[in-house]
């Protein structure tokens, strides 16, 4: 696997609202503990289109691997300005990450046309992957659910890598066992 798409949801779909809830950290801790491994067994490439939450959280996980593993990021959004009605601090930090990014491009040129181009941008980063990885909920897939659909039903031969409500309890549960007063 060479290239892996990484999408999930949105912060408001899991009742994040501020970039400083400590949940934050926890969901960038499962997927940095998923993308090591695949790091080292020969990932080369992390793909997304840079929506809020779980995207933009991976793209930050991936600026802070590359200090120590040779791992690009691409963003491709599905058009111009896509972050032009976020609120002003997440654009902001939007424009940061596509500044750092090793490759940007909008599948669309112009803002916003229609709702194809959502549909559009889930067909073009499955199909340009190996494989992806979905921060999703089975039960409760919500705008992910997209993405994950057309993955399993254009590309049945790419793996499907998720991260379930468990393997972020699972994460959660580490970090306080890393901490020394856990234990007193």
């Amino acid at each position: 696997m060479k290239i892996l798409t990484v999408t999930g949801y949105k912060p408001m779909e899991i009742n994040i609202f501020n970039e400083e809830d400590e949940r934050v950290t926890y969901v960038k801790a499962a997927i940095k503990k998923r993308l090591i491994p695949m790091i080292e067994e020969g990932l080369e490439w992390v793909i997304l289109s840079g929506q809020m939450g779980v995207e933009m959280w991976t793209a930050e996980v991936i600026f802070d691997l590359q200090d120590n593993y040779d791992v690009q990021l691409g963003i491709f959004p599905p058009f111009e300005n896509q972050d032009s009605r976020w609120p002003e601090p997440l654009q902001e930090k939007y424009q940061s990450i596509v500044a750092a990014a090793d490759f940007y491009k909008p599948l669309y040129q112009g803002d916003y046309r229609g709702a194809y181009q959502f549909k559009a941008k889930n067909l073009w980063l499955a199909d340009k992957s190996d494989a992806c990885l979905l921060l999703m909920d089975q039960e409760y897939p919500g705008s992910t659910r997209f993405f994950y659909e057309i993955a399993k039903r254009y590309l049945p031969n790419h793996a499907i890598y998720t991260i379930t409500p468990t393997d972020l309890d699972d994460v959660v549960e580490e970090i306080r066992m890393a901490n020394p007063d856990y234990w007193m």
